[in-house]
């Protein structure tokens, strides 16, 4: 749990460092290293039809308020209509400012808790890259130099390539969602905004989920912030979309330092969409959190599933409070009940829920890539 916990907090710091446009001169690696060759089918995580990091257990316990558990199975489905192509956040344990092209278990680890579930719904494809590691960032934030943004880095080349490389090879007319967190989100947004905002490959979009950032939109407004043709999503039938949102507790606010909810422009605020509610509102998040060493609920009761579902324990809304834009999450603990009354996942105050952002919505999440793919005609590969 603390390594997770170290890996997180490295999630949210890179995507924080990002989002204020400083990077250290170390990171200014593209111009001195090679392209990937995304032909080579040891630089992608996931892809469709083989045995890979999406290839894993997704069972989970259903725990209800009274302590009655349920089995809940799990499968991937090789004839999905759509494609998803997801950007992991920062996990890499190299000791370099950025990682290798080896697939380490601190990426399988994160692939396994937040992408391989949506494999039921779509094609999966989850490229590696050379993103900017733990090690390069506590590099970076100890010299305090401002240099090249990590959208002009070579993870964020490496994306793009791979990103190219699936629409020429791998799409075929298939419509896809982008899925990303923290890091992985904020390289998705350039990617959004510099390949397909406004352009002809727009209409692939079926929508894009970035979770864990912070996302610029004009007050009151849904488009015209970071993207100008890319609106945030407000109904489950809405297509070319995104849904954006960082979590923080409704007892712990996003303070004055937060780091996600808030943008400098007087003019912007953070878009915020719930799954759970697209319209608006507060409802019931069917979260999928990993079992870990956590105890769910009372006795002495194993669960041997590597993950577990409350239902009925979390609820969420966008709140806008104090010039913060966020996910406002409540926990309906009971002290009566042999259900667990807590979920984990908090950091700092600045930081929030980030570390569980998407466990918290990922059943939501994949209900409303389910629905936007049911009345495609499936396009075979």
């Amino acid at each position: 749990m603390l390594m997770f916990r170290r890996l997180v907090l490295g999630a949210a710091a890179s995507a924080a460092w990002a989002i204020s446009g400083a990077a250290h001169s170390t990171l200014q690696t593209a111009a001195t290293q090679s392209p990937n060759d995304y032909g080579d089918a040891a630089t992608w995580l996931c892809r469709p039809g083989r045995q890979d990091a999406c290839s894993v257990d997704q069972t989970t316990t259903v725990i209800a308020a009274d302590g009655r558990m349920t089995r809940e199975t799990w499968a991937a489905d090789p004839n999905a209509p759509i494609d998803c192509f997801y950007v992991y956040p920062t996990v890499s344990t190299d000791q370099t400012p950025t990682s290798d092209m080896v697939a380490d278990p601190a990426e399988r680890s994160v692939v396994r808790t937040q992408f391989a579930r949506f494999a039921s719904v779509c094609r999966p494809y989850a490229p590696l890259y050379r993103q900017v590691t733990l090690a390069g960032l506590r590099a970076a934030m100890a010299g305090g130099s401002a240099g090249a943004s990590m959208t002009r880095g070579v993870g964020y080349d490496d994306v793009r390539d791979a990103w190219n490389y699936y629409l020429q090879h791998d799409n075929q007319g298939r419509r896809v969602v982008l899925i990303g967190h923290s890091q992985g989100s904020f390289v998705l947004m350039e990617l959004i905004r510099n390949e397909i905002d406004g352009k002809p490959v727009q209409s692939k979009l079926l929508a894009a989920i970035l979770a864990g950032t912070t996302l610029p939109v004009p007050k009151g407004q849904d488009v015209g912030g970071a993207f100008q043709h890319v609106p945030v999503c407000r109904s489950t039938g809405q297509t070319g979309c995104v849904i954006a949102y960082a979590s923080y507790r409704a007892t712990s606010p996003p303070p004055a330092d937060a780091i996600f909810g808030r943008v400098a422009n007087p003019a912007m605020q953070a878009a915020c969409a719930n799954a759970a509610a697209l319209a608006g509102g507060s409802a019931e998040l069917h979260s999928y959190f990993a079992t870990g060493t956590r105890r769910w609920v009372g006795g002495d009761v194993r669960i041997d599933t590597p993950f577990v579902s409350v239902p009925g324990l979390v609820t969420a809304q966008c709140a806008i409070k104090d010039g913060a834009s966020y996910l406002e999450i409540t926990v309906h603990g009971d002290p009566a009940d042999p259900r667990a009354d807590d979920i984990g996942g908090d950091m700092t105050p600045s930081w929030g829920l980030h570390q569980i952002d998407v466990s918290l919505e990922m059943g939501n999440l994949i209900d409303v890539v389910r629905k936007l793919g049911s009345g495609l005609t499936l396009k075979r590969p």
